[in-house]
């Protein structure tokens, strides 16, 4: 049965056809080598150890490599650097795997991998054996500041959620594995190649109305109101403005796992919640509401746009990490 979008009941699905209108991105490819003549602001940061691995000065700090590969990339002065080079072939593909995914392909390897290839084909990238069917996309896009999209494969359909950097090869890997029914956007600030995905793709977008602007106005599902709504029996859209008028999370209740874009994600300093406050266009007050929405949702997987995943021992620990983060914004 194909999957239908519905608020309390189901929709029917508009046919399928090419986006209406393109827009032009930037596309940032990873090289597993520098340039032969590198720009000053290519150059390695001196914070890296010396060795295999580097990265260089256009590091945006969004955190990719810290997260994908942390026995390898810290956070120096404000940016990230190798602090420790690879000491296994497990680490080192962590490693390689950062390198395709650094939005600016601020990461190099001082001779070229001969293994470049053989990494590549490892996304999409599965995350844990307790989500099954849920893949890292990698190829994270500087037009999102390096936001993390995901790939669901579902019976019903695919969905994959928010938009990696466009690629032949992960697009090939993507039509491997089912392609996409859906593309479902979390906010406007990590649509990113959204418009080439969907036409590769040929699948149908949905964003909240609230984040609809020139660059997502050809959008094929809108959605309007506080919701929530449902793709199919196994998803729910919850209404989660704060960080922008539209966000919205995505929940996967068979896995217990919620996708947050940038609502919320984990410091990276501690195991705290984090609502990075200093990006976020609405009230905190409205923020803070929309984290009270979640204490009533069955889950236990934070999958965020930004930042560190976070899985809970049980729903309970949950709404008591929830809970502490509302106290501190109450104090």
């Amino acid at each position: 049965m194909a999957l239908g979008l519905r608020a309390a009941t189901f929709l029917p699905a508009p046919p399928l056809g090419p986006p209406r209108g393109r827009r032009t991105a930037s596309v940032v490819r990873a090289t597993a080598s520098p340039p032969p003549a590198l720009h000053s602001r290519n150059r390695p940061r001196p914070q890296n150890v010396s060795g295999e691995f580097f990265v260089d000065e256009r590091c945006i700090d969004c955190a990719t490599c810290r997260w994908m590969a942390p026995e390898v990339f810290k956070r120096v002065d404000g940016m990230s650097a190798v602090s420790a080079q690879p000491s296994s072939d497990e680490t080192r593909t962590k490693a390689l795997q950062a390198l395709l995914s650094c939005p600016t392909a601020s990461i190099h390897t001082d001779k070229p991998a001969k293994d470049i290839l053989q990494v590549q084909n490892t996304f999409p990238l599965a995350i844990d054996d307790d989500l099954l069917g849920v893949y890292l996309c990698g190829y994270h896009s500087e037009d999102s500041y390096g936001a993390t999209s995901y790939l669901i494969v579902h019976s019903e359909g695919n969905i994959l959620v928010d938009s990696p950097r466009y690629t032949p090869r992960l697009a090939d890997k993507i039509e491997k594995l089912g392609g996409a029914r859906y593309m479902f956007l979390t906010h406007i600030d990590d649509v990113a190649d959204h418009r080439k995905w969907a036409k590769e793709l040929k699948c149908e977008r949905i964003i909240h109305s609230g984040d609809v602007v020139d660059i997502t106005a050809d959008v094929e599902w809108k959605l309007t109101g506080n919701g929530p709504w449902n793709i199919g029996t196994d998803f729910e859209l919850i209404h989660t403005p704060g960080h922008t008028e539209g966000s919205v999370c995505l929940l996967y209740k068979p896995l217990k796992a919620l996708f947050t874009g940038d609502h919320v994600a984990k410091s990276e300093e501690s195991d705290d919640l984090n609502l990075f406050r200093i990006y976020s266009k609405q009230s905190v007050t409205l923020q803070l509401d929309s984290m009270r929405k979640l204490l009533d949702a069955d889950f236990v997987w934070y999958l965020p746009g930004h930042g560190y995943r976070i899985r809970y021992e049980d729903v309970q620990a949950k709404n008591s990490a929830i809970e502490s983060l509302l106290a501190n914004y109450t104090m």
